[in-house]
């Protein structure tokens, strides 16, 4: 082959100037638009972290618009350099089609993940009540989330069964009520047992006057009469203050003589008048 005649023909007019500057002006626009994606990108990180918006989901929104930019910079690179990207966009758009209805479940953890991280109605060390699991949040995914129960098994949640049901968190107020209930006999004396109880809550200082705790008689029950006991405490006292409670008004109506019965049941024989005449 003549390389000069080539060189210097229409052919290397035609042919190979178009496809050097297509190549050069692809290249360029690849390289500019990574820079300017670096830069779109960090803004958007930045404005993210100063609105003091979750670390895991500033994290996630950064990846997927940086991944959709740069995917956007590659087809714009490609369409220069004379690719026919219509065939292949279409191709993207069918194949995340696809991944997206084999990946439903998936999906919708990781969409319930991201509700969950935005309107935050629970944060890790809350002790929470969801899906049928109750413990203390430890981490919070984009995908799941992981519970440490109080016998400290580790139980890790989808996000999609947290969503989808009710949500108990009773670390989101400062207070609790601690609801208890005593039974006494019917020959003790209710005043005084009611007495013996509200000593054993004004002694305890993690118990709070305001609101002041109720001690009333709830039912007559029967083989009791059941009182309803139901102090406010700071809800990190709640289940140190429950167990000493009922201990100590337990220790209080041994002391002092009153009853808590057994269920039971009194049964009373009458003599018929036949079997009174016969006798």
């Amino acid at each position: 082959m003549d390389w000069q005649s080539f060189f210097s023909g229409d052919a290397f007019t035609d042919y190979v100037i178009p496809w050097v500057i297509n190549i050069g002006l692809s290249a360029a626009v690849f390289i500019v638009g990574r820079i300017v994606v670096g830069i779109i990108t960090g803004l958007m990180r930045k404005l993210l972290t100063k609105a003091k918006m979750d670390e895991i989901l500033v994290d996630f929104i950064y990846s997927i618009a940086h991944a959709a930019l740069v995917l956007f910079v590659i087809i714009a690179a490609l369409d220069q350099l004379g690719v026919d990207t219509t065939s292949l966009i279409a191709l993207l758009g069918a194949a995340g089609l696809a991944v997206g209805l084999a990946m439903k479940d998936s999906l919708q953890n990781f969409a319930a993940g991201v509700m969950l991280i935005i309107f935050r109605p629970f944060r890790a060390g809350d002790y929470v009540e969801v899906a049928g699991t109750a413990g203390t949040v430890e981490k919070i995914s984009i995908f799941s989330t992981v519970l440490k129960t109080p016998d400290n098994c580790e139980v890790i949640v989808p996000n999609g069964n947290i969503y989808g049901d009710n949500i108990k968190n009773y670390a989101a107020r400062p207070t609790r009520r601690i609801d208890l209930e005593f039974g006494i006999g019917y020959e003790d004396d209710i005043r005084q047992a009611r007495d013996i109880m509200l000593r054993q809550i004004r002694a305890d200082e993690r118990i709070l006057e305001d609101p002041e705790p109720v001690v009333a008689v709830a039912e007559l029950a029967d083989s009791s009469v059941n009182f309803v006991v139901r102090p406010w405490v700071e809800t990190a006292d709640y289940w140190a203050v429950r167990f000493d409670l009922i201990e100590k008004i337990k220790l209080a109506f041994d002391a002092e003589g009153i009853s808590i019965p057994y269920p039971q049941m009194d049964v009373h024989l009458e003599q018929s008048r036949a079997a009174a005449v016969g006798s």
